[in-house]
Order: structure tokens, then sequence, then C-alpha cells
């Protein structure tokens, strides 16, 4: 079959690998779409991924072709999305309920082979059937839907929150679409690209601008959200904190960033500052909310590239161009 691979560093191709056979408990997954994430441009600087080459893709969503023979759950024919996480339910974290932070942390995608490739092997357990009405070529937004949800979880939002948001790619207008939906007053976004912005004001945005001092809240936001990874946004987001607000980090930054905090002032003014790592407990509960229409695919998704272009398309991506990018193999 044909997959995408990242062979070293830096270095993408498309070549033939081995057909992917199930074991008792998996199901082969015939890709319809395959989401790009920053997570891949990561794997791509060689950061992530235990070992290259990888065939990468971690948001996919396809039909089931075969069933391992201790699969009673789904059958030839059904169409899934897939949720990456695998983790050893052994280690301390698992066992207290905290399984993205797992000991053994893994991920189809990041440490096995994922799915920007023709056919993909999955644990029947990390697929979620998806009903008529969702197009599979669309369902590889529930797994960044995921991320956002668990997001939503660890910020424990209330009421009335304002809400500024760092970054109007795909992860931050997914956590725009959530905010009007959890009771924001207001939700504010910034970002350099002026694209990608108008997007963020298709969809609803109370206000937009290119630096936060554009924007008219002087005591600062409730919820600060970064969803960049950039050290510079970051820096700025941990400033623009209210008093007993919260500052979430969404973005995935690269190993090396660093930003200065003031612990004086994170007392005095009882300031939290979290993070989010990944999917937990969250995956149908982000299927579900895509099936109702808390997103609409064809804004979030800007390309449908063929899995030919895979090399083409992280560029693409890397250079900031368009939203969601999806490849379909």
């Amino acid at each position: 079959m044909k997959a995408a691979v990242i062979e070293s560093a830096g270095r993408a191709v498309v070549a033939e690998v081995p057909d992917p056979t199930p074991g008792p408990r998996e199901v082969v997954v015939e890709v319809a779409a395959c989401g790009l994430c920053g997570t891949d441009l990561h794997i791509l600087q060689g950061e992530f991924a235990p070992k290259l080459p990888i065939v990468p893709g971690h948001e996919f969503a396809g039909e089931v072709v075969a069933v391992g023979t201790q699969v009673t759950e789904l059958s030839t024919g059904d169409r899934v999305a897939v949720d990456p996480s695998l983790y050893c339910y052994e280690c301390r974290y698992c066992r207290t309920g905290h399984n993205n932070l797992c000991e053994r942390w893994a991920a189809i995608g990041v440490t096995t082979a994922g799915g920007a490739a023709q056919f993909a092997v999955a644990p029947v357990a990390n697929c979620v059937k998806l009903p008529e009405h969702v197009r599979t070529q669309d369902a590889a937004l529930v797994e960044p839907l995921s991320c956002a949800v668990r997001g939503y979880d660890v910020l424990q939002s209330r009421l009335g929150a304002h809400v500024l948001i760092y970054g109007s790619g795909t992860m931050g207008l997914m956590m725009l679409e959530l905010a009007k939906r959890t009771g924001a007053a207001s939700v504010d976004m910034v970002d350099l690209n002026q694209q990608r912005l108008s997007t963020a004001q298709l969809l609803g945005v109370s206000s937009s601008a290119t630096t936060a001092d554009e924007l008219d809240r002087p005591q600062g936001w409730d919820l600060v959200i970064d969803a960049t990874g950039n050290a510079a946004a970051i820096q700025d987001g941990l400033d623009r904190v209210a008093k007993a607000g919260t500052f979430l980090q969404f973005g995935v930054a690269d190993y090396a960033t660093r930003v200065t905090i003031d612990p004086y002032r994170i007392y005095n003014q009882e300031i939290t500052i979290t993070g989010s790592m990944a999917v937990l407990h969250s995956f149908e509960r982000a299927a579900e909310l895509f099936a109702t229409g808390v997103l609409d695919p064809d804004i979030f998704i800007s390309d449908r590239m063929p899995l030919t272009s895979y090399p083409q398309a992280l560029e693409q991506f890397a250079s900031g161009v368009g939203r969601k990018i999806i490849v379909v193999p």
C-alpha cells in the first residue's frame, strides 16, 4: 500500500509499505481522510516520535475492511473515527485516571504506523462508529476536537467568562466554538495571520486583532488560551490574565521554548497556570458533538490534498496557509 513516511528529521516521502494485518482485538481501517497537525511538524523536526522512520497521521477516519479474530463490536463496512491514544493501563497515572500522562504513552501515527496511508490498524476499543449523516472524510476532525474538549475539561470554565485565545488556526477556532457553547460572555482572538482571523470573524468571535493591545480589556481576561506554542504569544498571554483568572497552555511548543513568569503576581492575584495534553475521556464526547454539528467541516477544512502530495501538504501547513489540511488516500 502507499503511505507517507517521515524517514528522518526534515524528510518526508510517499512510499510503498506492507499492508497491515489486525491482531485479535484490532481492525484494519481503509483511510478516507487524515488530518495534518502541529504534532506532525514536530515529528518531521525529529521530536516526539521515539524513532524514525514512521508513518504519521493521528487524525483519521475511514471504513473497517478487516477485523481480528476476537472482534465482535465492529464489522467490515462500519465507518469509524479513530482515537490514536495507546495506554498501558498499568502505570500510576493510568491507574489514577490520567491515562494521557501514561508512563508508556504511545499513539497511532506517533509511535506506531498511522493514518497517512491507504490502510491503518487500530484497537477496536479506539474506534467510534459514525452516524449515517456524518461524512467519513470530515470525521478526521473528531480527534482534534477531542483535544479541545479535553482543554475545556481542564479549564472548568464558568458562565460569563471573558476569554482570549491566541492563534486562529484549527485548534484556536475549535476552542472558540467550544467557548461560545460553554457560556462565555465574550471571546476575543489574537493572530498575526489576518486571513485566519477572518475565519474567526466568520465564526462569530467577539473581536479580533493582531495584538491584544488593540482589544479593549485593560483589566485582562478570565481565561487566556494559547493555541500557538509560540514563545512570544505565550509570554504576552501570561501578562493578560485577569485577577483570579486562568492561563491554559494548549498549543504544542518546541522543547526549547522558555517564558518568564512572575511568581509574586501569581500568588497575589491567585492566577492559575495549567496545561492540556492530548485526549482524555473526551473522544466519544467529541464524536457526539461533531455529529450534532458543533463544527462546520466546510469552514474548518481548507484543503483536501491527495496522499501522494503529503510532503507538499506538510510544507503548506508549516507556512501557515489555510486551516485544517486533509490528505485523502
